[in-house]
């Protein structure tokens, strides 16, 4: 099936050759005329993908009650810049405001909500998911906007959606992984001319097979570089949540779902999502070298354990009837628990701070 953006993207190739990764992703999530963003509401069970907000409203408030934690760790300083970025639905940022409003109503008041969202379509779908608090929103183009003050970010899901570089291993070396027009004008990977930095390449053991895949991420970089540069001027805490590995290594991650399954990648541009695993290990030495204090990376599942989630279910669960006890308990499982189709393995969380402060659940460097 040929895509109003497949056809735009071999015309592009036919016309100036084979395009590299990085560009590829960012057309498919951003072309202005037919790119995913742009076109599709991709949330929910209606959606190509669900997050871990719309599983269950224990998510977002695990996540309300490690911002009311950093908070006081910092000295509860105000005012507040509490910033979301990328808010889906706002789903998330409404479960969080409600915990705290509810343990911490001095950092509520003390707080206006930033979201930062291009999508015109998605922040009609936010304003309506946060009235009740829409005298403290505003929103912005891009994290550069937020008023000066100290901030608490929440970034569930967004570095994944941010393009990546490929390289190949070649008998000459690695090489920019391009996409081109094959010989029946079908959009194929290629390799191109570039080369990468040997230093960048995992040091462990010898250089791979010909054939392997090696990723990096220029672009998330400067991402957490605009974030760590803020923590740093104006204090404060980030918490990053995405799907990953915490260490650097070979390997394809690119991938492209549609309707909750996965797709080829080259299929269908402008329909599927295209996501690729954020490396955990370059994000912390990134932000480690922005001047900022990495307070640890774990699991999602030990992190929502760890802040009391089971505990939260239950209460939750007290007194109701027995489907919604199930229900309940089924999204912990999902949440938390390991294994196919859960996110507590597969998903990473990341917490930054400046100053450096303790931040349960993450245990202090010895």
């Amino acid at each position: 099936m040929t895509t109003p953006l497949a056809t735009k993207i071999k015309a592009l190739i036919r016309a100036s050759g084979p395009i590299s990764v990085t560009d590829y992703f960012a057309i498919c999530l951003a072309d202005p005329e037919h790119g995913y963003y742009k076109t599709r509401n991709p949330f929910g069970s209606d959606g190509d993908f669900v997050t871990a907000p719309e599983v269950s409203q224990l998510f977002g408030e695990m996540l309300g009650v490690f911002m009311v934690i950093a908070w006081r760790r910092h000295g509860e300083p105000q005012p507040v810049r509490f910033v979301e970025v990328g808010p889906g639905r706002g789903t998330m940022m409404s479960d969080m405001l409600r915990v705290i409003a509810r343990i911490a109503p001095a950092l509520y008041e003390a707080a206006t909500v930033h979201l930062v969202e291009t999508s015109g379509r998605l922040r009609e779908v936010q304003r309506k998911t946060l009235a009740g608090h829409e005298d403290r929103i505003a929103w912005h183009e891009s994290f550069d906007e937020v008023p000066t003050g100290f901030v608490l970010v929440a970034a569930n899901e967004l570095f994944d959606a941010i393009p990546i570089r490929q390289f190949v291993k070649t008998p000459t070396g690695f090489r920019e992984r391009m996409v081109g027009l094959d010989a029946d004008d079908e959009l194929t990977f290629a390799v191109g001319v570039s080369g990468i930095d040997p230093a960048l390449l995992p040091t462990a053991g010898n250089l791979p097979p010909d054939g392997t895949i090696f990723e990096i991420a220029p672009a998330r970089q400067a991402v957490l570089e605009t974030m760590c540069g803020r923590l740093r001027a104006s204090g404060g805490t980030a918490l990053i949540i995405d799907y990953g590995h915490m260490a650097t290594a070979y390997g394809d991650t690119l991938q492209a779902v549609l309707a909750h399954e996965f797709d080829p990648p080259l299929a269908h541009p402008g329909m599927a999502d295209l996501t690729s695993h954020v490396d955990f290990e370059q994000l912390a030495t990134t932000a480690s070298a922005a001047g900022v204090h990495v307070n640890g990376c774990m699991h999602q599942g030990d992190f929502l354990v760890g802040l009391g989630i089971e505990e939260r279910a239950s209460a939750l669960g007290r007194g109701k009837d027995t489907r919604t006890q199930t229900e309940i308990v089924q999204a912990v499982e999902r949440l938390a628990g390991a294994g196919e189709g859960r996110m507590g393995e597969l998903f990473k969380v990341l917490a930054l701070s400046s100053p450096a402060v303790p931040l349960p659940p993450f245990k202090p460097a010895d």
